[in-house]
């Protein structure tokens, strides 16, 4: 797994929406090291005139800016990887949005093993499974 839920300012855009999903999803990869197969990105817009940071709207500051909550199962990731992964993450949508604010946030939410999964079985049972 992980469950991702990206935030991005403005209109929706299909080619902006699969620019962040490929992006996110490499980088879900290579930096935390999860599965492709496994991987589940939703993607959601808000306009920019309803998004503040300082209480300005992104729109009269001419600002883009994005929100990214990934769920990770507890302990699978150090907090080195955590770090990697939010500059990285960061970084990448830079290079997408150049207009990014530097308010853009990344939480990575770790879930205990027990309270999390998909298909109808926890995180903790498949780790159970696996025999680890």
């Amino acid at each position: 797994m992980p469950h991702i839920v990206v935030h991005l300012s403005g209109q929706p855009d299909a080619d902006l929406t699969r620019k962040t999903v490929d992006a996110v999803a490499e980088l879900t990869q290579s930096v935390l090291g999860k599965q492709l197969p496994v991987i589940a990105v939703t993607v959601q817009y808000i306009a920019a005139d309803a998004w503040f940071i300082g209480g300005q709207s992104l729109a009269s500051l001419g600002k883009s800016a994005f929100h990214l909550d990934i769920s990770i199962t507890d302990e699978t990731n150090t907090k080195a990887e955590k770090a990697r992964y939010l500059r990285e993450v960061h970084a990448a949508m830079a290079k997408i949005r150049p207009d990014l604010h530097e308010v853009s946030y990344i939480h990575v939410i770790d879930a205990r093993g027990a309270a999390y999964g998909y298909g109808g079985k926890t995180q903790e049972y498949r780790h159970q499974q696996a025999g680890v």
